[in-house]
């Protein structure tokens, strides 16, 4: 059993019906694995927009990159969290106060915050932790391969 219950199936699913995504705690460093994941999900077809205060305003990836989740000027279905375990209950609530609440909060591999994924369900926002999509998606459809 997964930390997070879920099945393949949901997952699956998960995946194929998400189409943009918040990358929260985007490196612009290429060899980083927020950096290249946030490239793998682009490269596969969902539009990506990396947040990182740090780096808010600069050109990544081909789009501007975000301070926050609020500064992005359209709707997004995932937030993928590359941020430590304990910083996950802010972001939830960021995500919470979004005019368009995401469908998903997902805790990349090694980010477990089961409070905050609790207050995600509560909101009817799945919540997957401690995975990583790079890994999921060709492991759930192999015809998805690199």
């Amino acid at each position: 059993m997964t930390i997070d219950g879920l099945s393949d199936d949901k997952v699956r699913s998960i995946l194929e019906d998400v189409r943009s995504i918040a990358v929260v705690g985007f490196s612009g460093s290429e060899d980083k694995p927020s950096h290249y994941v946030a490239k793998f999900l682009q490269q596969k077809g969902y539009r990506v927009f990396p947040v990182n205060p740090g780096l808010a305003g600069q050109t990544m990836l081909d789009g501007p990159v975000y301070g926050k989740l609020s500064d992005i000027p359209e709707p997004v279905d995932m937030v993928e969290v590359f941020r430590a375990s304990e910083h996950v209950g802010a972001i939830v609530d960021e995500a919470l106060a979004m005019s368009s609440k995401p469908k998903v909060i997902w805790m990349q591999i090694g980010v477990v915050n089961e409070e905050a994924a609790e207050k995600a369900r509560a909101a009817g926002i799945e919540a997957v932790m401690d995975r990583c999509p790079k890994q999921e998606i060709p492991r759930l459809n192999p015809s998805l391969q690199g």
